[in-house]
């Protein structure tokens, strides 16, 4: 199959639409990125890559960071995270605090951010700290993106804090309701610094190769989750990578993935490829505009789908 060519023309059948959408505002140092970018960039077992658009240019991956955590705190508690943090898809908004209220501080999910700020909370007590956790999550990310180099954006993540009312509320409720060890504060600092980290979609393409290859990175033949482990990450990404979109791109798309509000989009075809894609415009559920097209279009004409 031409991957080359098909992703070329990809991005020519999308340039009309790279002008619709929003990028998000509510963060101001997102709200400054030039909404009319994209990118794309396949990665194969081999590790052989191909792309189009700005694949070399970096962006914040905010949402796409809990998987990563999530594979972390899967590995260390297996089945006991699943008491503090649950596995259904909301079907609310990412930052909803009603459900949580309704269901006594258990988040839904690890992907919506409730769920995500127990993660960073649960590494937190296991690795003994806020510099410990982003650390082994910041090690972690640089060691399947081949990346050594990897920082986190502190512009991002200082934005993200001083505007962090209603994730601090979420996790004061979880608190409340004892389902939370550390600090409220420093939990969620930390959480913004993870999702303030800046990949490429080569780097991000690259790093997700071990949840296409049941939890194997292929080119450096390390296990970083066992099978069944990489099995419910994926389940997770399918069923509730999309927030309360994550039906209608497992309908469109069929392909287990997540989105961040930063414009990017992490996908796999299970024993065959990882692909990132970057589009800053987001559509009303805060995934990219373009990035979603691009996906759907991508599964179309490859055949490549989970169904």
């Amino acid at each position: 199959m031409d991957y080359q060519k098909i992703l070329n023309e990809i991005e020519e059948e999308l340039k009309g639409e790279l002008s619709k959408g929003k990028v998000a505002d509510y963060i101001p140092a997102l709200a400054e990125v030039d909404g009319d970018q994209f990118a794309m960039t396949i990665t194969l077992e081999n590790g052989e890559q191909f792309s189009v658009g700005k694949y070399k240019e970096e962006f914040s991956i905010q949402s796409i960071s809990k998987v990563l955590a999530f594979s972390l705190a899967i590995d260390i508690y297996s089945k006991s995270l699943y008491k503090r943090v649950g596995v259904e898809p909301s079907g609310n908004a990412f930052n909803s605090l009603v459900q949580l209220e309704y269901e006594h501080g258990i988040p839904r999910n690890p992907f919506i951010n409730a769920g995500a700020i127990v993660v960073v909370d649960a590494l937190m007590s296991h690795f003994g700290g806020d510099y410990a956790a982003l650390e082994k999550v910041m090690t972690f990310t640089r060691e399947i993106s081949g990346n050594p180099e990897l920082k986190f954006d502190t512009v991002v993540a200082t934005s993200e804090m001083e505007h962090a009312s209603r994730n601090l509320s979420l996790a004061h409720l979880m608190k409340s309701f004892g389902n939370f060890e550390n600090d409220v504060t420093d939990v969620v600092t930390t959480y913004f610094k993870q999702c303030a980290i800046v990949m490429t979609t080569e780097e991000l393409s690259r790093a997700m190769l071990y949840l296409a290859f049941k939890g194997t990175d292929p080119i450096s033949g390390k296990q970083f989750l066992n099978e069944a482990q990489a099995k419910r990450v994926n389940a997770l990404m399918l069923t509730c990578g999309h927030y309360d979109a994550s039906g209608e791109f497992a309908f469109h798309v069929g392909l287990p993935a997540k989105s961040g509000v930063g414009g990017g989009i992490v996908a796999v075809v299970p024993n065959v490829m990882s692909i990132a894609v970057w589009s800053p415009r987001l559509n009303k559920y805060g995934n990219s505009h373009v990035g979603t097209l691009a996906l759907e279009l991508f599964t179309t004409k490859t055949g490549l789908s989970i169904f």
